[in-house]
């Protein structure tokens, strides 16, 4: 029977996205692993590959099409001895058994133990099972690698999934529940047909809102609503890390490498997440989840939105190394070509618009971080010096906004301070 590819889902967030091209055309011969089109989430552009094998027998939906709904059927897959005249069937079949899968998404959904019992598999082995079978797998408890599936080449599809019993899993809805649908959060304040009518003579230009701008919407009006923010402000002094940068920029000129007052804000922020671990946590529902490892994400600003890709382990790398990693990643970000897991994740942010000339500015959290750092423009200012005597300095304002389910506010002027005493005394973060 012909078999329906359905839009995957590239992101445990994803509802919808753009086709954005086919890497493939009717007729074409494509084996498991060949890359068949590009498809645009909100936050990325990935690719999307063949599991099966078989002849392109149909294309449901052309390139450059917005708003595919995950689990459309976008494409029609031949098997050995099928036609075009076969495809037909295929409306009669549940349409639900995918014959490709995203190339970043190589994981496979856990679940609990169920029937009917399958041949057994050795360790490792692939589980080969449609989308809306692993949810309801998921749902009701059930080890997938206990199925033996009716699908096509033994794939596990809905009817397996739903004729099989198994204990539900516990409190399966909790996990759901603190995330709201984008279409609640952007249909707060006026609607569309009343903000057009307040505007009627004048002129403008309508513009639609794509993925990211929705979601970005949508994620930050929940936290700045849901989340209880609170703000510390610190004072910066720079004269000494930009002298210490000037010496080293100079020493790793011959290796192509310069560093940015950036790369010693996310080492300093690194460093701090190790010597305050209380405030290396993140805010989970119904309790909070206290991290070992130092994974601080970075505000970048792309066409249309941002872009907040993780630096793991960053308080365990060089300086260059992170410098190196940072432009890497923001250079992918801004072709949309960073995989899920390099911008999810972390437990705190940073967001510098220093560049821009801003002085200071507040940032709001990104949920599930429990901080994140603001950071302005270094500029000349005077100052009093120890000795009591006044002076000109580089200053540079910063603002931490905290979670305070999470941090309460001894706590972060804690972190601020550190990551101040590591700023202002940069050799001490090479030692």
């Amino acid at each position: 029977m012909p078999i329906e590819i359905l839009m995957p889902a590239l992101s445990p967030t994803m509802e919808e996205g753009t086709l954005a091209k086919w890497l493939v055309k009717e007729g074409d011969t494509v084996n498991s692993g060949d890359v068949m089109a590009e498809i645009e989430t909100d936050k990325a552009t990935m690719e999307f590959e063949a599991v099966d094998e078989g002849v392109i027998g149909k294309i449901l939906v052309e390139e450059g099409t917005e708003g595919v709904k995950v689990n459309t059927a976008i494409a029609v897959l031949l098997e050995d001895g099928e036609s075009a005249d076969d495809i037909g069937a295929t409306s009669e079949a549940p349409a639900e058994t995918p014959a490709a899968a995203p190339k970043e998404a190589k994981q496979e959904v856990p679940a609990a133990s169920a029937a009917p019992k399958a041949p057994a598999r050795a360790d490792g082995d692939r589980v080969f099972a449609s989308p809306l079978a692993r949810r309801i797998a998921a749902d009701k408890g059930i080890d997938l690698a206990d199925l033996k599936g009716s699908g096509p080449k033994g794939r596990i599809v809905k009817a397996d999934v739903e004729g099989a019993s198994a204990a539900p899993k516990a409190a399966p809805a909790a996990a759901a529940a603190p995330s709201a649908p984008a279409a609640a959060a952007l249909a707060s304040g006026p609607t569309t047909d009343q903000v057009r009518k307040m505007y009627e003579g004048r002129e403008f230009e309508e513009q639609p809102l794509d993925g990211m701008r929705k979601t970005i919407a949508a994620r930050l009006t929940e936290a700045k609503q849901s989340v209880p923010h609170f703000y510390l402000r610190r004072d910066i002094q720079l004269d000494a890390l930009l002298k210490f940068r000037a010496t080293l920029n100079k020493t790793l000129e011959p290796r192509g490498v310069k560093l940015s007052v950036n790369d010693f804000i996310i080492k300093a922020c690194a460093l701090a997440l190790q010597q305050v671990p209380d405030a290396n946590a993140v805010w989970a529902g119904d309790r909070t989840l206290s991290l070992k490892p130092s994974d601080v994400a970075v505000a970048v600003a792309i066409e249309g939105g941002l872009f907040t890709p993780v630096l793991k382990d960053a308080d365990m790398k060089s300086l260059s190394a992170l410098s190196t990693e940072m432009k890497d990643l923001a250079a992918r970000a801004r072709d949309r070509k960073l995989a899920p897991h390099e911008y999810q994740g972390g437990s705190f942010a940073i967001s510098n618009l220093g560049m821009f000339g801003i002085d200071n500015f507040d940032a709001i959290i990104n949920p599930p971080h429990a901080a994140i750092l603001a950071v302005g423009a270094g500029a000349k200012k005077p100052v009093v010096g120890d000795d009591g005597e006044l002076k000109v300095a580089t200053v540079m304002s910063t603002t931490l906004s905290v979670d305070h389910r999470v941090i309460d506010g001894a706590l972060g002027a804690n972190l601020l301070n550190a990551i101040k005493d590591n700023l202002e005394n940069p050799m001490g973060m090479l030692a």
